[in-house]
């Protein structure tokens, strides 16, 4: 261990022995590069909320990084940055809201002054609340429900699955109880939640030696608190398959169709599973099942993929963001959106492709692609500093070892007969919920309860084991009853 390590971790554990700073260990990733990063997460979020406050923690945050210090205003606050080409981030989901931020060494003392004020000294302005109110209520109402239907879908999914749970609304909140937060509410969860036992500090960089242990003093200016001790019970069994339309004038039909998962990182079927849903439908990827054979064979839509765990965002980017780490997962799908006419063939093809995959599984050839693809997709995860020490925050989350090395050793051993009995296990497609956001939905919905076929056509002609194909997924039985499908108005959402 190099003496710049020692020499940190012994200042370290002076500052936290004089303090009596009851924490998280700290995250340090000391190094040569000229960049700092920082990441400030608390375990708390979203789902610590109040009944009747949903939207505070998200809103809170957004008043410490966008609502400016005691001593400067926002304003101020984006000109002293302007400079340095940098600012603080702020993500909030239902377990963990992250504070982050990145500047050059040579900017480190005025950035890390900025940040330390924003968030142990806020503003606390009417002003500020009042626009940031304005900014989370749009998010829902028009960037999400009315200009996303893709994202919409994957949220909606989420909440259904959830309902009744402390995870069943998104992170942002509701639009009601966003219209009657105060500053009052604000302070209240800002004190009660951002303690030193919910903290978890990390930095990455070329920082001096002395840095750690001075945000470390810094921040036992934070209440202590104890660890917040939520309770989450599991999500409420699904019985058959269900869905849920949402009746949107729009051009096209979005799909999204998942099911909860007792699987995380740390599980003893994460890595099997992990294999099983890249084979399947990898982030981005055209080279997988879904992909394969929605889009590149029947150029039926843009894309298709699978995920065990939530990711957010996702056509905005090609890999997730760390600091989402959950307790509970689901197996989602999203099938990106695809023409009204095709809509039933459309989902009859991805539960027809779900079907087959519990019942035979990944071949031999499947399986050791796959490993061989997640062992070196995982270095693009934690390509930066940034996201290294994010991913290690979330290790610790976990209680794995450090992502890569936990992702690459695991892959090592894992057999394919692991995965083909982790699907069977988990990924039964029986019981399921589907969220479609399309137009003139009762029509659809009378189709699709009723079992009518659904045959399709082309602009131009197909393999013949192609439309063979089509013929069979044409009848296939998704056995949804008519009491188990539902249209509700884009409206009622979120709000």
């Amino acid at each position: 261990m190099s003496k710049h390590v020692l020499s940190s971790l012994a200042l370290i554990l002076t500052t936290m022995a004089t303090t009596n700073l009851m924490a998280a260990p700290p995250i340090l990733q000391p190094g040569k590069s000229p960049l700092v990063t920082i990441r400030l997460t608390f375990r708390t979020g979203a789902a610590h909320e109040p009944a009747g406050k949903e939207g505070v923690a998200s809103l809170m945050a957004a008043m410490l990084t966008e609502g400016g210090t005691r001593k400067l205003s926002y304003q101020q606050v984006i000109d002293a940055m302007f400079p340095m080409a940098t600012e603080v981030d702020s993500q909030v989901d239902h377990e963990m809201i992250t504070f982050s931020g990145e500047t050059h060494i040579d900017n480190l003392e005025k950035y890390y002054a900025l940040l330390r004020d924003m968030l142990l000294d806020p503003g606390w302005r009417e002003e500020d609340l009042r626009r940031l109110k304005d900014d989370a209520i749009n998010f829902l109402q028009v960037s999400l429900r009315g200009n996303n239907d893709e994202e919409l879908g994957k949220e909606i999914l989420y909440n259904w699955i959830y309902e009744g749970h402390p995870y069943g609304r998104h992170p942002a909140g509701r639009v009601s109880a966003i219209r009657a937060l105060t500053i009052a509410d604000l302070k209240q969860f800002y004190r009660a939640q951002l303690t030193q036992a919910n903290l978890t500090i990390a930095i990455a960089g070329g920082y001096p030696k002395d840095f750690p242990g001075r945000v470390i003093a810094d921040l036992d200016k934070l209440p202590k608190g104890e660890p917040s001790a939520l309770r989450l019970p599991d999500p409420k069994p699904i019985r058959g398959r269900q869905l849920l339309m949402v009746e949107k004038k729009t051009r096209s039909v979005a799909m999204s169709m998942g099911f909860p998962i007792p699987v995380r990182r740390g599980h003893p079927d994460y890595l099997a599973l992990l294999v099983a849903q890249s084979w399947l439908g990898q982030h981005r990827n055209s080279g997988v099942r879904l992909f394969d054979r929605i889009r590149a064979v029947r150029g039926l839509n843009y894309g298709d993929y699978a995920y065990i765990e939530y990711f957010p965002r996702g056509m905005f980017q090609f890999e997730p963001d760390p600091n989402l780490a959950r307790r509970h997962q689901i197996f989602q799908v999203w099938i990106r959106p695809v023409e009204p006419a095709t809509a039933h063939f459309t989902l009859r093809l991805a539960i027809y492709e779900l079907e087959r995959l519990h019942r035979t599984g990944l071949s031999e050839d499947d399986f050791d692609r796959t490993r061989s693809f997640l062992s070196k997709y995982v270095n693009l995860l934690t390509r930066t500093k940034r996201a290294e020490l994010g991913y290690a925050v979330d290790s610790a989350f976990y209680g794995i070892s450090e992502y890569n090395s936990y992702i690459k050793e695991g892959l090592k051993t894992l057999t394919r007969d692991q995965v083909n009995a982790a699907i069977r296990k988990h990924l039964s497609p029986d019981n399921m919920k589907i969220v479609l956001i399309g137009e003139n939905c009762e029509a659809l919905r009378a189709d699709i309860v009723a079992g009518k076929p659904s045959p399709i056509t082309y602009n131009s002609p197909k393999l013949d084991d192609v439309v063979a194909e089509d013929k069979i997924v044409a009848d296939f039985p998704i056995k949804i009853p008519s009491s188990a499908a539902k249209v509700e108005p884009v409206e009622r959402f979120f709000e």
